[in-house]
């Protein structure tokens, strides 16, 4: 991947307004106040970094088909993701929308390719980061896959916690732990919704940045197999996953496609009529 142009900008303060979070309008039936990234993938990590650097917290969300039908259904989860700092395109459906509505340089942002992006940045800067999710085993694993291709990563959090409700609460000795490792970009990896709700729950008593990845310290890790390239480009990780995973993930699948389809399907023939 080609290095960032907005690299050196990030340790030089006068140079911050430069880097500021490109949003753009994603309107989608019922959700008409959705701001999505319509950026590059190195576009927008300069974006978080700058919001790192700013040291005021935030949280970011990584949507994909799921979980914005999820928002659709849910007008708590979609107060959540619009309240989010930046939130980035974790699907190839959205991306073609995006495209169709005149955003041609945006590109997907996946969680596993964004958090190794993040990670390698981090390293560069002396940025600590931590990690919140999974079990302790994959977390073992993605940490040592992590400081193979990074050596220089500060990991001074690492936390696996018990099983969660679906819309947790705030914890305040999660929260105490946390900001005692002095981690300035904490990953979260609960999947969705779970993560989204847990960070809208922390974010407020935090100075870190709070990252949702969903699976991407597995895919790291290697306890789950990621979908061939060819497939991730084409659009049809969702069928490879699905087809590994058929009784966890179908409804997933099959339902929220489906019902997103549903979505666009709706808007243009409001718009054409």
């Amino acid at each position: 991947m080609d290095d960032l142009p907005q690299q050196a900008a990030w340790s030089n303060p006068h140079r911050l307004d430069a880097l500021r979070p490109r949003k753009e309008m994603f309107a989608l039936g019922s959700l008409p106040d959705l701001e999505l990234s319509g950026a590059r993938l190195s576009d927008f990590v300069g974006d978080l970094m700058k919001l790192v650097l700013d040291n005021k917290g935030g949280y970011v969300c990584l949507a994909n088909v799921h979980m914005l039908v999820a928002a659709a259904r849910s007008a708590e989860l979609r107060n959540i993701i619009e309240k989010a700092d930046l939130v980035a395109p974790d699907g190839m459906p959205l991306i073609w929308l995006l495209k169709r509505r005149g955003f041609l340089q945006a590109e997907r942002i996946p969680g596993t390719d964004f958090t190794l992006k993040i990670c390698e940045m981090a390293a560069k800067e002396g940025i600590p980061v931590g990690f919140y999710g999974s079990t302790a085993e994959t977390l073992d694993a993605f940490e040592s896959s992590l400081l193979h291709k990074f050596p220089h990563l500060r990991v001074t959090h690492s936390e696996s916690p018990p099983i969660l409700p679906e819309r947790p609460e705030l914890d305040v000795q999660t929260v105490d732990r946390l900001k005692e490792s002095g981690a300035r970009i904490i990953f979260v990896g609960l999947g969705c919704p779970k993560q989204e709700f847990w960070m809208a729950a922390h974010s407020p008593h935090m100075p870190a940045l709070l990252i949702g990845v969903g699976a991407a310290f597995d895919f790291i890790a290697g306890t789950i197999k990621r979908a061939p390239l060819w497939m991730q480009k084409s659009g049809l990780e969702w069928f490879y996953r699905l087809c590994r995973e058929p009784g966890r993930l179908w409804k997933r699948y099959l339902v929220a496609n489906t019902l997103f389809l549903c979505m666009v399907m709706k808007e243009t023939v409001s718009k054409k009529s």
